[in-house]
């Protein structure tokens, strides 16, 4: 498999008012179509917001994920906010425990559902009850490694299909250690470098459970030229350079066939299995707007991003994007049928 280029002539693909959804939105602000063909979205003009209009969440650095019932969880510094899918706080995870979630994955285990965090500003990664917010494992820097380190600062969390558990430290050594599923050391692999086979910033990774046997799938947000997407092997071979090009993508969530990979410089590109971009969704044209976290509120354009940081998939195909954004932004995508 051969890697991609990322094509702007994408960018081709429809940005464009269309008439009020069903749901409450602000006053003056039309939701907007964006994608193309099969990858075609509307967006819900105030979804997330609080009834005077200011975010729900504060700023924001974190992800998204969603439990079976359909509520959406996304992580701020403040800490875990549990939505609505019609974009309502159902409650919230404030303990200090749960701040600075850089990176969440979740998952059932014997009937019970759980979120796995990495912690950045904390140098460690946690596992915690979805419904009673009890934090179950915590791990820190793992010094069975051998490693020296001076800073440790998790940046992405994925777990194996035996419950190993994949920690990406892409904000210091881009070294992805594998622990077993209570935490202890069992593995590592990667180093900082713009080589193939070198990590420049592992900023994002899930599961790539769209091969047989299932296989990592690393955001190299910072590679030069250009931000890609890599394919490891669970035991830590490198596999392949999957797409090249990408400006700086920072995490990946699969549904079926498809990716969504956001880019901090301020759009979602989703691809489908042969690493064909099928859609470019919420570019930012200006590039003094996109990669900044300081766009307040009253300067957001309703279909344009600016820090592109998680995404997640319902059931029903619609998207959930966060911004880094110091007034919290998290939009909603309706997928059209």
């Amino acid at each position: 498999m051969f890697p991609r280029i990322f094509a702007t002539a994408t960018l081709a693909c429809l940005v464009i008012g269309i008439p009020a959804l069903a749901q409450e939105k602000p006053a003056d602000v039309e939701p907007v179509r964006m994608g193309c063909g099969l990858m075609t979205f509307d967006t819900v003009p105030g979804w997330g917001l609080r009834p005077d209009g200011n975010s729900a969440i504060g700023s924001t650095h974190g992800a998204v994920v969603i439990d079976k019932a359909g509520n959406i969880y996304t992580s701020a510094k403040a800490g875990v906010f549990v939505f609505s899918p019609d974009g309502k706080v159902i409650h919230s995870y404030l303990d200090k425990d749960f701040s600075n979630l850089h990176d969440m994955e979740i998952r059932e285990e014997n009937g019970k559902e759980f979120i796995y965090g990495a912690r950045n500003q904390n140098a460690e990664c946690i596992k915690f009850n979805v419904k009673t917010g009890e934090i179950v494992l915590r791990i820190p820097f793992p010094e069975e490694s051998g490693l020296k380190h001076k800073k440790f600062n998790p940046t992405a969390v994925t777990i194996g299909s035996n419950g190993d558990i994949f920690l990406a430290d892409g904000y210091a050594s881009n070294t992805v250690f594998v622990f077993d599923k209570q935490g202890k050391y069992k593995s590592h692999f990667g180093k900082k470098g713009n080589k193939l086979k070198e990590f420049n910033t592992a900023h994002g990774m899930t599961m790539d459970n769209r091969y047989d046997p299932p296989r990592l799938l690393i955001c190299d947000r910072n590679h030069k030229p250009k931000g890609r997407l890599l394919h490891y092997s669970l035991e830590g071979e490198f596999l392949e350079e999957v797409i090249t090009g990408l400006g700086m993508p920072t995490s990946v969530a699969i549904q079926g066939d498809y990716v969504s990979v956001p880019d901090l410089q301020g759009r979602v590109v989703i691809l489908d299995k042969t690493n064909t971009i099928m859609a470019v969704l919420g570019h930012n044209p200006d590039p003094k707007k996109g990669k900044q976290f300081r766009i307040p509120k009253d300067k957001w354009i309703e279909g344009v991003f600016s820090g592109t940081h998680g995404s997640y998939w319902d059931a029903e195909g619609n998207l959930y994007v966060q911004d880094w954004n110091v007034d919290g932004r998290i939009m909603k995508l309706v997928r059209v049928k």
